[in-house]
């Protein structure tokens, strides 16, 4: 069949000799009223010469064939085409999905960061001032920028999760907030900054659910590390490491040749007095090396166990380089200048002390798998 479209008003012209209308008009529409009635006027024409000519009787039969013709035509037509949209439907519908299902929850946590950070300002300006001046402290900065990577990195887990909110986090949102409360009248910092965590805990179980909290679950756990100690625990911690550290020394500085006699965290050699202060606990580097510990598990080893191993290590780490900083505090005093022992020198030693043990947490790392593959291809050449 030789047909010519050119839209909803033309006609398509058969091998017959007969016109139609369009075969594609929306099913319902005018253009289907009137090709019925175009249909009607031409049979009722063709049956009123029925009688005077024969031929007409041949006509009209393929007068109505092609009109049938057409309107199956026009149904297919039609189908196709609802098939096509239903296709595209179809294919744009996880992009619908996805705007639909995020659209509302980035508004609301748009509307909550703003209240948050109204509502937390002078806390984390605090808090950010004392990781600026507090040595202690310093890497505190450094904490917020690898959870927010962390998070960056499983953007597509936590994007492929159906956003599914629990009550259990409205218990927790407002337990969250009495100990806002507690901590600002209480004048207790630390638990004024501990609630910002929960806030934020409680809100993404209130508003996303556990499964995008299970996710979020470690650069949340990791975000405590960058708030600092509240005083009671610290000094409750200071003088057990102080106690450590000089029994350490007092220990190594004899078979060095410096005779010492310690007492508490006093250590007293022949050319002066030793004091294992707070300043010189290992708290500092400690916490920095705990922190530091994790990141370098999380970017070298994919093993949850041996990250952890690696984490739990670096406590007995600091503590033992701590140890060795005293007792290179000593040699420098005894067979040095003793004004060694304090200033410049001693500020370097805690830098070098610090990258010594990284070096050994690095170590700790790698040995293992250097003896077992030294083993394996030992018993391979044997």
């Amino acid at each position: 069949m030789n047909a010519n479209f050119s839209g909803n008003g033309s006609k398509a012209k058969t091998r017959f000799g007969f016109h139609c209308s369009c075969f594609f008009p929306f099913p319902g529409g005018k253009a289907r009223e009137a090709n019925g009635a175009e249909r009607t006027l031409c049979c009722t024409r063709m049956r009123r010469h029925g009688n005077r000519r024969p031929i007409v009787g041949l006509a009209l039969s393929a007068m109505d064939f092609e009109l049938r013709f057409s309107e199956v035509l026009r149904k297919l037509a039609w189908r196709c085409r609802y098939d096509m949209s239903h296709f595209v439907q179809v294919e744009t519908l996880p992009s619908r999905i996805f705007i639909s299902r995020w659209k509302g929850q980035i508004c609301k946590a748009a509307a909550l960061c703003i209240l948050i950070a109204w509502l937390y300002f002078p806390i984390i300006f605090r808090l950010a001032k004392q990781c600026w001046h507090d040595p202690n402290c310093s890497h505190g900065f450094l904490v917020p920028v690898f959870s927010s990577f962390v998070l960056w990195r499983q953007r597509s887990r936590l994007f492929a999760l159906m956003p599914r909110p629990s009550p259990w986090g409205l218990p927790l949102l407002i337990f969250s907030l009495c100990v806002l409360v507690v901590g600002v009248l209480g004048a207790e910092i630390f638990l004024s900054r501990v609630s910002l965590l929960l806030l934020v805990a409680s809100l993404t179980i209130y508003l996303l659910g556990w499964g995008h909290f299970r996710v979020a679950l470690f650069p949340l756990a990791f975000l405590t590390l960058m708030i600092p100690l509240p005083e009671i625990l610290l000094s409750r911690i200071t003088f057990p490491l102080e106690i450590l550290a000089s029994r350490l020394a007092a220990v190594l500085l004899p078979f060095l040749g410096v005779p010492v006699l310690r007492e508490g965290n006093l250590l007293r050699i022949p050319v002066m007095p030793l004091q294992v202060a707070e300043a010189c606990s290992g708290v500092r580097s400690l916490v920095s090396l705990v922190t530091l510990a994790i990141i370098y598990g999380y970017f070298l080893e994919s093993r949850k166990s041996i990250r952890v191993v690696l984490a739990v290590a670096a406590i007995p780490i600091a503590v033992v380089a701590n140890g060795l900083r005293v007792v290179g505090t000593g040699l420098l005093a005894q067979y040095g200048d003793p004004s060694m022992a304090e200033g410049f020198y001693h500020s370097f030693s805690g830098l070098f002390i610090f990258l010594l043990s990284l070096a050994l947490l690095w170590l700790l790392h790698v040995t293992p798998g250097v003896v077992t593959r030294a083993w394996e291809a030992r018993r391979d050449a044997l």
